[in-house]
C-alpha cells in the first residue's frame, strides 16, 4: 500500500471488529486492495454520502459484510508493516466522530486540547503531509458513515500516504463520486453461503447436508449477518434447519424471534435492527414521508423484480398520499384532523421516482430502469423485517394496496412475456405473505388475474393447478357456499377443460350446476352461466349433439327470464347455432347465424361488437356447409366493417384478415390465400411486434398456405425456422411450440419424406407425453400421425398395430363414441385393408358404421363416409354384389342429403355402377354408367376430365355385354 522496510511497531486507536467466525475470503477484498495500493480511496458500499478525499467506499446492503472487509484489510496491512498508524471510527453519528478522532490526536500526536472538537481537528491536521518530517503511512476507517453531514470538517487530509476507507448504506453522488474507488458490496455466492454455514456450524459441533444448507442459505437470501446469526441460533436452540425454515417462512414468526439472545462476533444488531435507522433516515429524505410507505408496499411483492408501473400506479400513489397524509395528521390538532383528511394532496409520478431513489441511496433497494419488468429489488429478509413492523390494519390496506396496483399495471393484452410473468410472481408473492387479507371481504380480483395470465399465456395446466389451490383457500376463507368459491370453481373447470379433459370439464360443471341451483335458484344469471358451459364442454368432449340439445333447453329459459333481446339470450342463440354445425348441420348453424345477425343488427345496431362477431360466424358456417367461396366474400365484407368501425390495426380487424385468407385458401385460390397472410404478417409485425401469439400464428399460416399453394418442401422449410423461433420466444414445451412441431412433421410427409415425418412425429410424441400426458387429447392426436406416418413410410401392418394399440387408449381415455375414437377406428379399418387384410378392414368399417349410425345419425356426412368405405373394402373383400348393394343405398342416401349433382352424390353413383358391372349385372352397369354420363354432361359440360372415364367404362362394359 504504502512504502516497504522496518520501522516501529504500526499504532492502533480504536478497536477493530474481530474476524466473524469462518470468515469467507470474498473477491471484494482483493478489489479493495487493488484500489487503496493504487493510492485510491475505498468506499465500501451499502448507501454513503459527503465526499471523500483519499481512498474508498465499500457501500451495500446493511448485513452484507462491509465492516468486515474493511476490518480484514486494516488486520492485514496492520500485520505486513505497511502503515504506521490505523484509527478504526464507528461513524454511525457525529458525537462518536469526534471522540474517536480527539482520542488518536490524545495518543498519537500528544494534543492536549480538553475540547474533543478541537483534538479532533489537531489530529487531523497532523495527519497532513508536511515537507520536514518523515512521511506517515496512515489508514483512517470511518466504519457505517450514516448521515454525510455528520463528516464535515472531518475528513481525513489528502495525502500521498495516507488512506482513507469508509463504509457506508448511502451512494449519494455528492459522497462517493463517480469513479471507481467505489466498491459496492454484494450477497455472498450461494457456495460461499453453504461454505459459511458448513464452518460456522461446524464450530458448534453440527453437521449439516449441503442440501439442507443450501435451502436455508436461500431461503436467508444470502445475507451473510443473517447467515450469522442463524448458526448462532441454531447452536443456541438445538433447532433443526427444517423446523427453522418452516418458522421463517411462517408469517407469525417475526425476524427478530429468530435471532439468538446473544449476537456473534460482537454485532450490534440484528438483522431486522440492521436497517431500522437506514429507513428511517430514507423517509426523511424529499420527498419526505413517502420513503417508508413506498417500501412497506414493495415489502409485499416478489425480491426479485417488481415493475416500476407497479409502484408508480394510481393505487398506489393514492396509498402513498393517504400513507402521507396519516402521518401529517398525527402531527395536527385533533380538531383540524377531519378537515385534512378531506383534502389529502395528491402523490405524483416523479415524487414516487424519488422516493424510490431515496430508497436506493440508503441501500434499501436496488433500481435498474434498463430492465422494467424487474426494475426494483428488495432483499427478501428486508421485506420480512418490513412486513414484522406493520398493524394488522396496516398490513391488510399496504396488501389491498398492492394487489390494486398489480391489477393496475397489468396490460390487457399481455404482450410483454417477461412483464406478464413479473406481474404473475409479484401476485404469487404477495398472495403468500397476505392470502387472508386477498379474501376479505371477498377474493381479490388480482388472485383471478394471476390464473388466467397463466392460462392465457399457454400454461394451462399450470392454471389448472392454481385455480384447483384457489377454489380450496377460496373454501377456506369464504366458505364453500360463497359466491366467489363458485367462481373459482367454475374457473377450475374451465382451466380443466382447458388442459385437455373435456369430460372432466363437463362433470366438473353439473356438479357447480347442482350447487348453484341449490345456492342461487335457477333463474340466477351465475347459475344460467353455469348450464351454458357445461353444454360447451360438453360439446367439447364429443357430445356435440347433447350439446345443442342442451344449449335448445338453455334458451328457452333465457327467454323466459331475460327476453328475447337480452345479450346473455343472444350468445345462447349463437352457441347453439355453433353447436348445431358442429353436429354436422353445417347448413343448419348458417341459417341459425342468419336469423341471430337480423336480430342483432335491430337490437345492437350494425356496428356493435357482438354484430360484427356474428357476420364472422356465419361466414364460417357458410364455408363449412361447403361454400368456401361465400364464406371469403362473407370475410371480405365483414373487413370493411371492420376497419370503419374499430380501424385497421385493432385485433379483431387482424382476425378477420386472418379468416379471410384462410377462405380464400379453402375456396381454390393457395396463391391468394398465401399473399394475404403476408400482407397481414406485415402489419402484425408492426402492431403486435415480432413475439406476439398472433403474430407467430400468423407466420404459421403463411407457411401452411405455402404448402397449399404446392411447394411443401418449403412449407416444411418455413415451419423448421419457425419452430426455432417459437421455443426462443414461448419455450420448447409451450402449445402453441408443439403445434408447430406438429405441423413441421405434417408438411415434411406432405414434401415426400415420409420417413423424416414419422421421426419428427416421434420427438413430438416425447413432448406430448412429457408436457400433456399420455392420456391428453393432443398426445392420442399425435399417436395417432405417427401411426399414420409409419403407414405412409410403407409400413401398412405396423400402422395397422399402432392404430390397435391406440383404439384401446382412445376407448379408454375418450369413450367408444368419442369422435376421435371414431376417427380411430376408420384408421385401423383403412391400414388393415393397406396391409392386405381387405376383409379385415370390411369388417371394421362395419363395426365403426354402427357407431356412426348410433352416435351421429344415418345421414351425417361422417357416417355417409363410413358407408362408402364399408363398400369399397366389401368389394375388394371380393364381395362385389354386396359392393354394389352397398353402394346403392349409399347412392340414395347422397341424391337425398346432397342432391343429384353433388361430387359426392356423383362418386357414389360411379362406384355403384363399377361394382354393379363386377357383380355381373353388365346390363345394369351400362344403364347406370349411361344415366350418370347423361348427368354429369348436363351439371359439368362435355369437356370434364372425369366424362373421359365413363365414357371408357361404358365402352368396357358394352365390350363385355
Amino acid at each position: 500500500m504504502m512504502g516497504d522496510g522496518p520501522g516501529p511497531e504500526p499504532r492502533l486507536v480504536g478497536p477493530i471488529p474481530p474476524a466473524a467466525l469462518a470468515f469467507q475470503h470474498r473477491a471484494e477484498a482483493d478489489q479493495l486492495r487493488a484500489i487503496l495500493e493504487d493510492g485510491g480511496t475505498a468506499v465500501l458500499e451499502g448507501r454513503s454520502a459527503g465526499r471523500i478525499p483519499a481512498g474508498g467506499a465499500l457501500v451495500g446492503l446493511g448485513g452484507v459484510g462491509k465492516s468486515q472487509l474493511a476490518a480484514d484489510y486494516a488486520r492485514t496491512v496492520l500485520a505486513d508493516g505497511t502503515v504506521d498508524v490505523v484509527v478504526w471510527v464507528t461513524a454511525s453519528e457525529r458525537p462518536a466522530i469526534i471522540d474517536r478522532l480527539a482520542q488518536a490526536g490524545h495518543e498519537l500526536c500528544a494534543s492536549g486540547l480538553e475540547d474533543p472538537d478541537q483534538a479532533a481537528r489537531a489530529f487531523l491536521a497532523w495527519l497532513a503531509p508536511k515537507r520536514s518530517a518523515a512521511p506517515l503511512r496512515w489508514l483512517v476507517v470511518l466504519d457505517d458513515l450514516t448521515l454525510p453531514g455528520d463528516m464535515d470538517g472531518l475528513w481525513p487530509p489528502a495525502s500521498p500516504h495516507g488512506r482513507t476507507l469508509v463504509t457506508t448504506r448511502r451512494q449519494d453522488a455528492a459522497l462517493t463520486g463517480p469513479g471507481p474507488n467505489r466498491l459496492q458490496v454484494g450477497l455472498f455466492t450461494p457456495e460461499q453461503a453453504i461454505a459459511y454455514l458448513s464452518e460456522a456450524l461446524a464450530a458448534y459441533e453440527r453437521t449439516e447436508r449441503d442440501a439442507e444448507l443450501a435451502a436455508l442459505a436461500a431461503d436467508l437470501g444470502h445475507l451473510p449477518l443473517a447467515l450469522s446469526q442463524a448458526a448462532a441460533y441454531l447452536a443456541d436452540t438445538g433447532s433443526t434447519i427444517s423446523a427453522y425454515r418452516q418458522a421463517l417462512a411462517d408469517r407469525a414468526t417475526a425476524l427478530h424471534d429468530l435471532a439468538p439472545d446473544l449476537l456473534p462476533d460482537q454485532q450490534p444488531h440484528t438483522v431486522a435492527a440492521a436497517w431500522a435507522l437506514s429507513i428511517d433516515h430514507a423517509d426523511t429524505l424529499k420527498p419526505e414521508g413517502l420513503a417508508r410507505p413506498l417500501l412497506q408496499l414493495a415489502a409485499c411483492l416478489d425480491p426479485y423484480g417488481i415493475p416500476a408501473t407497479v409502484l408508480t400506479s394510481g393505487p398506489a400513489r393514492t396509498y402513498l398520499a393517504h400513507h402521507r397524509a396519516s402521518q401529517s395528521e398525527s402531527q395536527l390538532p385533533a380538531e383540524s384532523t377531519t378537515e385534512s383528511a378531506a383534502n389529502v394532496a395528491p402523490v405524483s409520478t416523479a415524487e414516487v421516482e424519488r422516493a424510490i431513489s431515496a430508497l436506493r441511496r440508503l441501500s434499501l433497494l436496488t433500481y435498474t430502469p434498463d430492465t422494467p419488468a424487474t426494475a426494483v429489488r428488495v432483499h427478501q429478509l428486508l421485506q420480512h423485517a418490513v412486513r414484522d413492523t406493520l398493524t394488522p390494519t396496516q398490513h391488510y390496506e399496504t396488501a389491498h394496496a398492492a394487489a390494486g396496483s398489480l391489477i393496475d399495471a397489468w396490460p390487457d393484452i399481455e404482450r410483454d412475456t417477461q412483464l406478464a410473468q413479473a406481474l404473475r410472481a409479484n401476485t404469487t408473492a404477495l398472495t403468500a405473505h397476505a392470502e387472508a387479507e386477498l379474501h376479505r371481504p371477498n377474493a381479490h380480483a388480482v388472485l383471478y388475474r394471476l390464473g388466467n395470465s397463466l392460462g392465457t399465456a399457454g400454461q394451462v395446466t399450470a392454471a389448472h393447478d392454481y385455480y384447483r389451490y384457489f377454489s380450496e383457500t377460496a373454501c377456506r376463507h369464504l366458505g364453500s357456499d360463497h359466491p366467489d368459491t363458485l367462481s373459482t370453481r367454475s374457473n377450475l373447470a374451465a382451466w380443466k377443460g382447458e388442459a385437455g379433459d373435456a369430460a372432466g370439464a363437463a362433470e366438473a360443471y353439473a356438479d357447480l350446476l347442482t350447487d348453484r341451483l341449490r345456492v342461487l335458484g335457477p333463474d340466477h344469471p351465475d347459475t344460467l352461466k353455469t348450464r351454458n358451459n357445461l353444454a360447451a364442454w360438453k360439446g367439447e368432449a364429443g357430445d356435440a349433439a347433447g350439446a345443442a340439445e342442451t344449449f335448445a333447453d338453455l334458451l328457452t329459459d333465457r327467454l323466459r327470464v331475460l327476453g328475447p333481446d337480452h345479450p346473455s339470450t343472444l350468445i345462447t342463440r349463437n352457441n347453439l347455432a355453433t353447436w348445431k354445425g358442429e353436429a354436422g348441420d353445417a347448413a343448419g348453424a348458417a341459417e341459425a347465424y342468419a336469423d341471430l345477425l337480423t336480430d342483432r343488427l335491430r337490437v345492437l345496431g350494425p356496428d356493435h361488437p357482438s354484430t360484427l362477431k356474428t357476420r364472422g360466424n356465419l361466414a364460417t358456417w357458410k364455408g363449412q356447409a361447403g361454400d368456401a367461396a361465400g364464406a371469403a366474400e362473407a370475410y371480405a365484407d365483414l373487413l370493411d366493417h371492420m376497419v370503419r368501425v374499430l380501424g385497421p390495426n385493432h385485433p379483431d380487424t387482424l382476425k378477420t384478415r386472418n379468416n379471410l385468407a384462410f377462405w380464400k385458401g379453402e375456396a381454390g385460390d393457395a396463391a391468394g390465400a398465401a399473399e394475404t397472410f403476408a400482407d397481414l404478417l406485415t402489419d402484425r409485425l408492426r402492431v403486435l411486434g415480432p413475439d406476439h401469439p398472433d403474430t407467430l400464428a400468423t407466420r404459421n399460416n403463411l407457411a401452411a398456405s405455402k404448402g397449399k399453394t404446392g411447394d411443401a418442401a418449403g412449407a416444411a422449410e418455413t415451419f423448421a425456422h419457425l419452430l426455432d423461433h417459437m421455443v426462443r420466444v414461448l419455450g420448447p414445451d409451450h402449445p402453441s411450440t408443439l403445434k408447430i412441431r406438429n405441423n413441421l412433421a405434417f408438411w415434411k410427409g406432405e414434401a415426400g419424406d415420409a420417413a423424416g415425418a414419422a421421426e419428427a412425429y416421434a420427438d413430438l410424441l416425447d413432448h406430448m407425453v412429457r408436457v400433456l400426458g399420455p392420456d391428453h387429447p393432443s398426445t392420442l392426436i399425435t399417436r395417432n400421425n405417427l401411426a399414420a406416418s409409419k403407414g405412409k413410410t410403407g409400413d401398412a401392418a405396423g400402422a395397422a398395430e399402432t392404430f390397435a394399440h391406440l383404439l384401446d387408449h382412445m376407448v379408454r381415455v375418450l369413450g367408444p363414441d368419442h369422435p376421435d375414437t371414431l376417427k380411430t377406428r376408420g384408421n385401423l379399418a383403412f391400414w388393415k385393408g393397406k396391409a392386405g387384410d381387405a376383409a379385415g378392414a370390411a369388417e371394421a368399417y362395419a363395426d365403426l358404421l354402427d357407431h356412426m349410425v348410433r352416435v351421429l345419425g344415418l345421414d351425417h356426412p361422417s357416417t355417409l363416409i363410413t358407408r362408402n368405405n364399408l363398400a369399397g373394402w366389401k368389394g375388394e373383400a371380393g364381395d362385389a354384389a354386396g359392393a354394389a348393394e352397398a353402394y346403392a343405398q349409399l347412392l340414395a342416401a347422397r341424391r337425398r342429403f346432397s342432391g343429384e349433382s353433388h361430387p359426392d352424390t356423383f362418386a357414389a353413383w360411379g362406384s355403384f355402377a363399377y361394382w354393379q358391372g363386377h357383380s355381373g349385372d353388365t346390363a345394369g352397369a351400362i344403364t347406370t354408367t349411361t344415366q350418370l354420363l347423361e348427368r354429369m354432361t348436363q351439371a359439368l359440360g362435355d369437356d370434364h376430365p372425369h366424362l373421359q372415364i365413363l365414357r371408357h367404362n361404358l365402352a368396357h362394359w358394352r365390350d363385355h355385354s
